[in-house]
C-alpha cells in the first residue's frame, strides 16, 4: 500500500467515525420494538413507537462578576447553560372496529415534532459578613449582615403534539 493509499484509508475511517458519533447529533433516533412482546402474548397488533433520545450539549458557564463594594463575585456558583433537542416522536396504533363495523378500521397516531429545549442551572449569590476595608475604621472592615440567595433555574421550550385518526 502506498503512502497516498494509507492516507486515504485513514481519512475514510475518520470521516466514518465522525459521521457515526452521536455526540455530534442533536438527538439519537430510537425505534421501540413492542411487537415481540404484544403479538404472541395478547394477539394484538402492537403500536409502533419511534422517538429521539436527546443529547444534552453543555455550554460555557457564565463568568462571575465583581461588583464595587462586594468581597465575593456574583454569582459565586456559576450558571451553566444546557441545550438539547427533543427528538421527533411518533406513535401509531391500529384501532379496529372504531364504529362497530370492519370498514371503519383505522389507525390512531400521536406525533410530536422535534423542538429545542434550553436550560440554565441554578446559581448561588453569597455576601461576606464583613465589608471592604474602611479608612475611617483604621483600615479594618466593618461587620455587616451576610447575604445568601439562590438564582432560580430556567427551562425554555415549546413542545407540542398532534393527535390524529386515519
Amino acid at each position: 500500500m502506498t503512502a497516498r493509499g494509507s492516507l486515504a484509508a485513514l481519512m475514510t475511517c475518520m470521516a466514518a467515525a465522525g459521521a457515526a458519533s452521536p455526540a455530534l447529533a442533536d438527538s439519537v433516533p430510537v425505534g421501540v420494538p413492542l411487537g415481540a412482546a404484544l403479538k404472541p402474548s395478547l394477539g394484538l397488533d402492537a403500536p409502533r413507537v419511534a422517538t429521539g433520545v436527546p443529547v444534552p450539549v453543555v455550554g460555557a458557564p457564565e463568568a462571575p462578576r465583581q461588583h464595587t463594594g462586594d468581597l465575593l463575585p456574583t454569582p459565586l456558583v456559576p450558571i451553566v447553560p444546557i441545550g438539547t433537542e427533543l427528538g421527533h416522536t411518533g406513535i401509531t396504533s391500529p384501532v379496529p372496529n372504531l364504529l362497530g363495523r370492519p370498514e371503519t378500521d383505522g389507525e390512531g397516531s400521536l406525533d410530536s415534532p422535534a423542538t429545542t429545549l434550553l436550560a440554565r442551572t441554578a446559581g448561588v449569590v453569597v455576601g461576606a459578613p464583613i465589608s471592604m476595608p474602611d479608612g475611617s475604621n483604621f483600615g479594618l472592615p466593618n461587620v455587616v449582615a451576610p447575604k445568601l440567595g439562590v438564582i432560580t433555574p430556567e427551562l425554555t421550550g415549546a413542545p407540542s403534539a398532534l393527535l390524529g385518526l386515519r
